[in-house]
């Protein structure tokens, strides 16, 4: 992998990944784009820059979790991928 791709976010898809998630349990977001498991990590970032996000849902329900990686409300989708191209 060379040096200005391992630091490059990848575009996993243009639009959110709906899933159910569950109060109180801990996911980890993928934010390199490079998993084959997303939105989560399946430790495809390593030898990048990245790192996964931890979180935790303050309640259970069905989220829509951003696979673009461009939102600014991460891990959560916030429409940016309607200005990607």
């Amino acid at each position: 992998m060379s040096e200005a791709k391992k630091d490059e976010v990848v575009v996993a898809a243009h639009n959110p990944a709906r899933v159910s998630l569950k109060k109180g349990q801990e996911y980890h977001y993928c934010t390199c784009g490079r998993s084959k498991s997303q939105p989560f990590c399946d430790g495809s970032h390593k030898g990048t820059s990245f790192t996964p996000m931890a979180f935790t849902p303050e309640q259970d329900g069905i989220f829509n979790l951003c696979q673009c990686k461009h939102t600014k409300q991460a891990p959560f989708c916030d429409g940016s991928h309607l200005k990607l191209s």
